[in-house]
């Protein structure tokens, strides 16, 4: 009887405190979340935030450039990161590692890309490979369009005019933003302008655009058209600190298509990206329980059951 008594408790012991403990510390309650400006990025911490303030925690968005994102990181400014793109991003990861900076949380998406392409009617005009493009450098006016300043896309470009590879030695990158880059291909669209630029997937431009992914460029962005798969990652030591959290983004994989349509929310219908996130959440609420999977509140309660309460899935 005095063992079955002590099983008994010890049994009721874990249940209490599974739900009446905090699973982390209320030094965990923040969470710094790094985003380079990029509408996937935008998505997947728009989902991550929602699911976490329904969690009773305070997930903050700092708009940092690649570069600095991953210098926050390491100088422990920033928590956790779900756009390490790689092999795109290996340059940084390496630096990162060597210092032993960060934790690899787990493959938030596979089947993404990320190379140069062109408008179809430039593919239809003969540019299809990267060793076309200088042929017809005066319709390009020499320039290529990248992305933010610093990130590693436009790095590879660089690289790319630096040792003159594919002839393209008198080529310029040209940086700016995701949005205003995508405003100069739908102007050029229009005009049937020639334009070579950095697309990827998943993007809503892949159904905006009739646009072609050029071949040649796997010594840069990869095989398979720069086949890619995006991480999560956090800094050394914060999952550790704050393992509930820290199980959630191991749960939280995403989908192309997922990626594909909030990105559209965001972008073709104006909605904020946390706008987004709930209503895509309300109307796929069986995609919550594996994300919530052995993650509790802040305060140690069900997390999917507060989850579904908050925002009435």
């Amino acid at each position: 009887m005095k063992r079955r008594t002590l099983v008994t408790a010890f049994a009721m012991l874990l249940a209490y405190g599974t739900a009446g403990f905090a699973a982390d510390g209320e030094a965990c309650k923040t969470i710094r979340l790094s985003d380079p400006g990029w509408t996937d990025i935008n998505s997947t911490n728009a989902i991550a935030s929602v699911l976490l303030e329904a969690l009773g925690y305070d997930p903050q968005i700092k708009t940092l450039s690649v570069p600095i994102g991953y210098q926050s990181m390491k100088n422990g400014d920033i928590d956790v990161f779900l756009g390490n793109w790689m092999p795109a991003q290996e340059k940084f990861i390496e630096d990162l590692q060597a210092a032993d900076a960060v934790d690899i949380l787990r493959k938030n998406l596979t089947g993404a890309k990320f190379t140069l392409a062109v408008p179809a009617y430039v593919a239809e005009s003969g540019v299809t490979d990267f060793a076309d493009l200088n042929a017809h450098a005066d319709k390009f006016d020499g320039k290529i369009y990248g992305i933010d300043p610093g990130a590693a896309g436009n790095a590879n470009i660089q690289k790319m005019i630096d040792t003159n590879d594919f002839d393209l030695g008198d080529w310029k990158v040209v940086e700016s933003g995701e949005q205003a880059m995508l405003a100069q291909v739908a102007r050029s669209a229009r005009s049937k302008d020639w334009i070579v630029f950095l697309a990827w997937a998943p993007h809503p431009m892949n159904s905006r655009f009739d646009l072609t992914y050029l071949s040649g460029g796997d010594d840069y962005f990869g095989p398979n058209y720069g086949g890619a798969d995006v991480y999560t990652l956090a800094r050394t030591g914060w999952a550790e600190a704050c393992p509930n959290a820290a199980q959630l983004f191991r749960n939280l994989e995403f989908e192309i298509a997922m990626e594909n349509e909030m990105m559209g929310m965001i972008l073709d219908d104006g909605e904020e990206p946390a706008d987004a996130a709930r209503a895509w959440l309300k109307a796929n609420p069986d995609a919550v329980g594996p994300w919530l999977e052995n993650v509790t509140t802040l305060a140690g309660d069900p997390g999917h059951a507060a989850v579904t309460a908050e925002l009435g899935l």
